[in-house]
């Protein structure tokens, strides 16, 4: 029984995923053309079609670990009608397309958990699974893609607003990709290590320099508190 409820959750956090991935990048797609440039409808990427935006490795990690990434959008800039605009509202439509997904997605998750129930136990357990997930990992890309590193959205947003380049901007767009993979490397090393018990204290000294992990936590939380506040005066 464990192992189908395993299989279950796991089916539910893809299934999930695909929503939530292919949200944040048709977003992307859709501002850009909106702002003039015909290149995302041009490379297939205007559409809800989830195989359009999967990128595997992104994918993976998403259903496993909470977060990931999907194929980048292609744009060329010097299309939109207004290049700095352009380009910072097609940077910032993904995690505002992820925060308004996970907003309608709370009530879901209540009348789902609160309300339906079939004569099918297990088609319970993937409903309750799925739209849990479809919250979470809303919030949770939402949060990630915010981090202003490059290639996240957070970076983009601040090549698309900040007209100085100086050593600190140069720095990060040099390094921002290695500072990323290291972060999300310690994340990972604490998710694996707090499993046994036995490396107790390598995960309580690897916990203290998990910044992804704290940003993940607290962050996702902080902005997650306006949507159960709001819903919760519903339910």
């Amino acid at each position: 029984m464990e192992f189908v409820s395993y299989v279950i959750a796991l089916l539910a956090s893809f299934c999930a995923v695909a929503v939530v991935l292919t949200l944040h990048e048709f977003s992307h797609a859709f501002i850009a053309y909106k702002c003039g440039d015909p290149t995302p409808k041009y490379a297939g990427r205007l559409s809800l079609n989830p195989m359009r935006h999967f990128d595997l490795l992104g994918l993976v990690l998403f259903a496993f670990a909470g977060f990931g990434w999907a194929k980048p959008v292609p744009i060329n800039p010097n299309n939109f009608n207004h290049y700095r605009s352009g380009l910072a509202f097609t940077a910032i439509a993904g995690v505002v397309m992820n925060y308004l997904s996970a907003f309608l997605f709370y009530p879901l998750m209540c009348v789902v958990l609160l309300y339906v129930s079939t004569p099918f136990f297990l088609l319970d357990s993937f409903l309750y699974a799925f739209t849990s997930c479809l919250v979470s990992y809303s919030l949770a890309f939402c949060v990630f893609n915010l981090i202003p590193l490059p290639p996240l959205d957070g970076w983009r947003v601040i090549e698309a607003t900040n007209r100085r380049r100086g050593k600190v901007f140069r720095f990060f767009r040099q390094y921002g990709y290695i500072i990323l993979l290291v972060m999300i490397g310690i994340h990972f090393l604490v998710n694996i290590l707090g499993r046994y018990e036995v490396f107790w204290l390598a995960t309580r000294i690897f916990g203290y320099i998990d910044i992804l992990g704290y940003i993940m936590t607290y962050v996702t939380d902080f902005i997650a508190q306006p949507i159960y506040l709001l819903w919760g005066l519903v339910f």
